[in-house]
């Protein structure tokens, strides 16, 4: 390691835990270093800042808390598979509402994703279409096998986002995984024929290279998703 990447944790005004912490981020850039990398041990970590292993504990504790680190039991301290990304950022789980935090984040969505399809399929490399196709694969097991497609659903629109070769589009996701998990809970996955047909249609246009047919497929995969989700609504209001 360049102990070159270090400033002098001394010359900061934060605490020196919160400064150690900033000093292993840099690491983790600098490096290059990805969830396939282990954290140098708390022996030599401490040796490279100069601080105690007291202290590059509670840094670690801080990166870990900011899914920067995460703790893998019997293997070590190892790089977070997305650096910094928590599941719900904007405190999604806090608002009282929920069915109109779902029609109001599916409005975002449908701003948002049929861009992001449109670029996907202008851009898509072959590791990302073969990524693409797995998922969606995924996807139409889980909900055919009628197990909870949630979580497969939501790989799915990763690896869409991930087609546009943006590096922004990718920490939109959480806004949009959030969504999806939301949606599938408040209407019992009951849009499964539907799911199944535009998932399969945003994947055929993405692949074809079909910008402006993967635009319109994703917007009738939300509009479809809209629809459902005022039809709930409107039952939980006449019960």
């Amino acid at each position: 390691m360049d102990e070159k990447c270090f400033e002098t944790l001394k010359t900061k005004a934060s605490t020196l835990p919160e400064r150690t912490a900033e000093q292993i981020s840099k690491l983790i850039v600098e490096q290059h270093l990805t969830n396939e990398d282990k954290l140098p041990s708390e022996f030599e970590l401490a040796e490279l800042l100069n601080v105690g292993r007291g202290t590059i504990r509670e840094g670690v504790k801080l990166l870990v808390a900011r899914n920067v680190l995460e703790i893998r039991r019997g293997k070590g301290t190892y790089i977070a598979q997305n650096p910094g990304e928590v599941p719900d950022p904007l405190g999604f789980a806090y608002y009282p509402d929920q069915f109109q935090l779902a029609l109001d984040l599916l409005e975002v969505r449908a701003l948002v994703e049929p861009w992001v399809a449109k670029i996907a399929a202008e851009r898509a490399g072959e590791e990302d279409l073969k990524q693409l196709r797995e998922t969606c694969s995924v996807v139409e097991q889980d909900i055919l096998g009628e197990r909870d497609h949630s979580k497969s659903d939501i790989l799915y629109h990763v690896a869409i986002a991930k087609c546009t070769q943006n590096l922004v589009v990718p920490k939109l996701i959480p806004i949009i995984t959030y969504s999806i998990s939301l949606f599938v809970s408040l209407t019992e996955s009951r849009l499964k024929t539907e799911t199944l047909i535009g998932h399969r249609e945003i994947l055929d246009a993405i692949s074809g290279r079909d910008a402006e047919r993967a635009r319109r497929a994703m917007v009738q995969h939300i509009e479809y998703n809209r629809v459902m989700l005022e039809k709930v609504i409107e039952e939980r209001a006449g019960s």
